[in-house]
Formats: C-alpha cells, sequence, structure tokens
C-alpha cells in the first residue's frame, strides 16, 4: 500500500487515520480490540485519539479511548509498527480549553501513562484557547520534542489568524512546527477550510487529516429522514445536513456508488482523499462490517466526471 509522509516529518503512513473517539463509548474494550485487530491486519497503521475522549460518559477528565488503545498495544506488542496520534487541550467535565505549560506538562504524561508507552507520534493541540499566547503554547511543544516524549506536533481546531501566527513563530524561531492540522472538512462542510486554512496548508506543506468526514455519519447515507437520527447516539448531529443540499449530495453519491459497486461512505471518503494536501481522512467504526466499508475509500478511484457531479453539488 501507497505510504504518505506527514508535513516534513518521517512518519510513513497508509492513508487512513481511524478515530479512536468510538473506544469506551459507543463500544466496549473488546469490540475495541477487534476494531484495532482489524485496521492493523488490513495494512494500516495510524491511530487517532485524545485525552478527553471520552469524558462526556461520566462528566469527568476522560482518557477512557487512550486507555484501551495502550491495552491493546502492550497485549499486541506491536508499538514500533504503530504511528500513534493522541490531543491536548480540549475541554473535558473537570476544565475547559487549556493550551497553557502548566496544564499541557501534566496533561501529556497522563496521556504517556494511559497509552503505555514513552512516547507520542503525532501530539495536537486539540483546541486552541486564544487565551494563551502562541509562543507559551509552542515553546512547550518544542520542549516536549526535544524531550522525546512527542516525536512532532500538529493542530486542530484553531482560527486561520492563529494557525498562521504560529507557524511564522515556529519558522523564524527555528523550532518544533506544526506539521498536520485537523480540521472539520467534508463534502457538506467545504467552505471555510478551503477559504481560510487552504492556502496557509499550501503553504506551509502540512497534511490535512479532516475530521467528521462522514459528517456524523449523514454521508454513509444512512440518515435520510427525521425518523433515522434516532438509530445512533450520533444521529442528531447528522440532522443539520438534512437539507436540500444534503439531499441532491446524498443522491449524487448514490449515483456514483452504483457505477463503482461500493457504498456512498467510500465514496465520501475518496473524495476527501482526492482533494490537495489531503493525508488521509478521519473516520471511526464500530463494527468488522463500518470498517471494511470505510476502508474501501483507499482502493476505489474516482474519475474525473464523479468529482465534477460532487464539485458541483457540494459546492
Amino acid at each position: 500500500m501507497k505510504k504518505i509522509k506527514i508535513g516534513q516529518t518521517n512518519l510513513e503512513i497508509a492513508p487512513f487515520n481511524l478515530g479512536g473517539n468510538v473506544f469506551g463509548w459507543t463500544i466496549d474494550e473488546q469490540k475495541s480490540f477487534e476494531i484495532l485487530d482489524a485496521f492493523v491486519a488490513a495494512g494500516y497503521n495510524f491511530i487517532d485519539t485524545a485525552d478527553m475522549y471520552s469524558y462526556w460518559i461520566d462528566g469527568g477528565t476522560g482518557g477512557q479511548s487512550e486507555a484501551i488503545i495502550g491495552k491493546w498495544m502492550k497485549a499486541r506488542g506491536n508499538r514500533e509498527q504503530l504511528i500513534i496520534a493522541t490531543k491536548v487541550g480540549g475541554p473535558t467535565g473537570e476544565h475547559g480549553i487549556d493550551t497553557s505549560r502548566k496544564h499541557i506538562l501534566e496533561t501529556v504524561e497522563k496521556s504517556l501513562e494511559r497509552l503505555q508507552t514513552d512516547y507520542i507520534d503525532l501530539y495536537y493541540l486539540h483546541y486552541d484557547d486564544e487565551n494563551t499566547p502562541v509562543e507559551e503554547t509552542l515553546r512547550t511543544f518544542d520542549e516536549l520534542v526535544k524531550s522525546g516524549k512527542v516525536k512532532h506536533i500538529a493542530v486542530s481546531n484553531i482560527s486561520a489568524e492563529r494557525l498562521k501566527e504560529s507557524l511564522e513563530f515556529s519558522d523564524k524561531n527555528n523550532m518544533a512546527k506544526y506539521q498536520a492540522l485537523q480540521p472539520l472538512y467534508n463534502l457538506v462542510e467545504r467552505e471555510n477550510y478551503e477559504t481560510n486554512y487552504a492556502p496557509i496548508v499550501k503553504e506551509h506543506g502540512l497534511t490535512v487529516f479532516p475530521y467528521s468526514a462522514l459528517a456524523s455519519g449523514f454521508l454513509s447515507g444512512k440518515y435520510r429522514s427525521e425518523a433515522d437520527f434516532q438509530k445512533s447516539p450520533r444521529g442528531q448531529d447528522a440532522a443539520n445536513y438534512l437539507n436540500e443540499k444534503g439531499l441532491n449530495i446524498l443522491n449524487a453519491l448514490d449515483q456514483i456508488a452504483e457505477k463503482h459497486h461500493t457504498v456512498p461512505a467510500a465514496v465520501s471518503l475518496a473524495w476527501l482523499s482526492a482533494q490537495p494536501s489531503i493525508g488521509g481522512p478521519v473516520a471511526s467504526a464500530t463494527s468488522a462490517n463500518q470498517l471494511a466499508e470505510i476502508l474501501s475509500s483507499t482502493s476505489l478511484t474516482l474519475d474525473k466526471a464523479d468529482l465534477e457531479l460532487l464539485d458541483k453539488v457540494s459546492k
């Protein structure tokens, strides 16, 4: 399988990022192990989680997803074969968004302990609190990289202005620099990323791993009426897209999926992967069948007509 390098790093990944947000939330430890085993058996190596997953279960600090991934890596003895991304700074039931030096230094130790590892391959700033100076956050990250606890850094949920400021600060001071961006980007959410972030990504050579790649499951095609939103815990998030534009996109996905003998989810993810600077979408799975469907997107090549149709209905 073709490997992709993340930014200017030596991290090589198969072009798909497995989302760990469901581990310990909508699937238990045993089911999580099954999904992780199947993902690796299929030739993939890039797993995404966050320290805050899934604090909303009990209103606590989170850490359930990292702990499950840590136990799985320990049981399988495969840490060296994997690229693990986790995140810091997101809000939990016990604190708000926090990107201060103190919070990052305390939190990274907890993540390392839960993951049962002594290094994190890609450490994301999950949310930017905008009260902490860019310099404080980046100097802290630079320290972690120099100590070996973190190999490379990345960022999500940050304004375009603060992203630009951060990248320029790192360049100017010859410090650890964000190598990847994880934005909200999919067929129904295009404008913000393409207008405000894509030019910065191109200028600084970032690799992009879009989250909510299936728009909370809407682009899988399983939500087509009000009644469908009761199908899963995440159904209500998909309700925002049930409008004329959303339905036009689903119709186009159905048409292209039928042509390629595949499913709408695979077409949606293949469209994302075909966009400039995309290293692979981030998507999670709660069953082996769902995992097989989303991974099939990496071997699906959309032709010019497919891409033009999807561009037209999603603009």
